[in-house]
């Protein structure tokens, strides 16, 4: 059963996309459902790709490549290819287990935490969001908390602050035997689709556990093999925007 909407803000209330926080082209005045597929399920890194309703491809990041450095870049794309956000994982602090930057071209935009090192919090209980201008981080602007613990069923919610109001869900649809994820996201209306987009792949990274990366060729390879496999259980045109996704990883 679908599960019910519920508005960020009541319609027609919100002077201007209230989740404007990349662009506001990627905000609409209705709900949206998105199609994410995420390959190599049983490994820490995989590739995304993210289609509309039509099966339009709006948003790819492929898996980061071996490299030097302990933290990590995901690039996030739009469906003709060019770069939207990048989003940057950091070493761990002295203060939280795991962390990452957004930043929209050479600007921070919002920051991604785990739980703290001096909790007895776990993975389970999720993210905190810090937009830039929340310099005192004391309240999160956004939660994103897991619904689902079992391995590889990686659903979420998407929280307004520290209320119960709903701005996105995720929920795991199916394992294929071609070791492939397939979500399906809700976006509720005003909220944007790029900030969602990162977040949830975000989480998805957070939560596996990290194996070491082939070199960057046989992940290139990788990737479009598990983007074949996909394509055969998807629309006609999921198999043609796969194929032809192309992104830049660091």
């Amino acid at each position: 059963m679908a599960q019910p909407y519920v508005y960020a803000h009541p319609p027609g209330t919100a002077p201007r996309p209230p989740g404007a926080f990349v662009n506001p082209r990627f905000c609409v005045a209705g709900p949206v459902d998105l199609t994410m597929v995420r390959d190599e399920i049983e490994k820490k890194w995989g590739s995304f790709v993210i289609l509309d309703a039509n099966m339009n491809l709006r948003f790819q990041v492929k898996k980061p490549g071996f490299g030097f450095g302990f933290g990590k870049n995901m690039i996030l794309l739009d469906g003709s290819g060019s770069p939207i956000l990048t989003m940057k994982e950091q070493t761990m602090t002295m203060s939280f287990r795991e962390k990452w930057e957004v930043h929209i071209g050479d600007q921070a935009a919002y920051t991604v935490k785990g739980s703290s090192i001096f909790s007895s919090s776990t993975k389970l209980d999720g993210l905190h969001v810090f937009l830039a201008r929340n310099h005192e981080e004391k309240i999160p602007d956004f939660r994103v908390k897991g619904t689902n613990h079992r391995r590889f069923e990686r659903s979420c919610v998407v929280y307004a602050g520290e209320s119960d109001t709903i701005v996105a869900q995720m929920q795991h649809k199916e394992s294929t035997p071609s070791k492939t994820d397939i979500f399906t996201v809700t976006i509720n209306p005003n909220v944007d689709h790029a900030f969602i987009a990162s977040l949830v792949i975000i989480l998805d990274v957070y939560n596996r556990e990290d194996t070491e990366l082939p070199h960057r060729a046989d992940a290139y390879h990788e990737a479009h093999q598990a983007a074949n496999r996909v394509h055969m259980g998807l629309h006609g045109a999921t198999h043609a925007a796969l194929r032809a996704g192309a992104c830049t990883i660091q």
